[in-house]
């Protein structure tokens, strides 16, 4: 996620504490935020996906998903 829109998230929050937000506003900050979530989201399952457990005799297990 660019820079410039984490800006404009936090700018309309800054915006929502001091007074209230346009219904445009609010429109553009959820969507701001769930694009900020998915982002944070996919990252987060990259890492995991190259992660693996180093067990005590060498060997390297890839990290499952926990319903497996």
């Amino acid at each position: 996620m660019e820079q410039s829109k984490i800006d404009r998230i936090n700018a309309l929050a800054r915006k929502a504490r001091a007074e209230s937000l346009t219904e445009a506003e609010r429109a553009e900050q959820a969507a701001l935020r769930r694009e900020y979530i998915d982002a944070m989201r996919a990252s987060l399952t990259a890492q995991l996906d190259s992660t693996y457990i180093l067990h005590a005799d060498g060997r390297k297990e890839k990290l499952k998903p926990k319903g497996d």
